[in-house]
């Protein structure tokens, strides 16, 4: 078995593979009538700014007038921006899916917040199957992946 390269060697931040107390929540949610794609630039575009102040990673999957997003990070936070979502005049329907607080890795460490299209999630996913280093995190990928291959 190849030994994996250290954050270092990655020209990574050290602490961005390191396992803390982290917090995710999984929810689903319909577009609002009349919101357009500049609208949802600028959800991506302030998510961008206020996440990484946060401390807040994760990814927004958008398509066929659905938003699927995995946030991650402090629980405080994450909670903190649900609420805005919550209100958020352009989702409609919004239906948690899961949460979860452990200590491991963040499957996002890098993104503070990236929009995929639903075309694309299965790669993102495997993408980060492919650097994920605790078994949590791997069996969390896993299961997504599955549960999009069974669509």
């Amino acid at each position: 078995m190849s030994k994996q390269p250290t954050p270092a060697q990655r020209n990574e931040p050290e602490d961005a593979f390191k396992e803390h107390l982290i917090f995710n929540l999984v929810y689903c949610s319909q577009i609002s009538e009349g919101v357009v794609s500049s609208d949802v630039d600028a959800i991506i575009a302030t998510s961008q700014r206020r996440n990484a102040l946060l401390g807040i990673t994760g990814v927004l999957v958008f398509g066929s007038g659905v938003f699927f997003q995995w946030i991650e990070g402090p629980k405080a936070e994450v909670l903190g921006l649900v609420k805005r979502i919550e209100t958020d005049r352009r989702h409609e329907m919004m239906v948690t899916l899961s949460t979860d607080e452990e200590v491991r890795e963040r499957i996002f460490p890098s993104w503070d917040m990236e929009l995929v299209d639903a075309e694309h999630i299965q790669e993102v996913l495997n993408d980060a199957l492919a650097t994920a280093r605790d078994q949590k995190s791997v069996d969390a990928l896993q299961l997504m992946l599955h549960k999009l291959q069974e669509q």
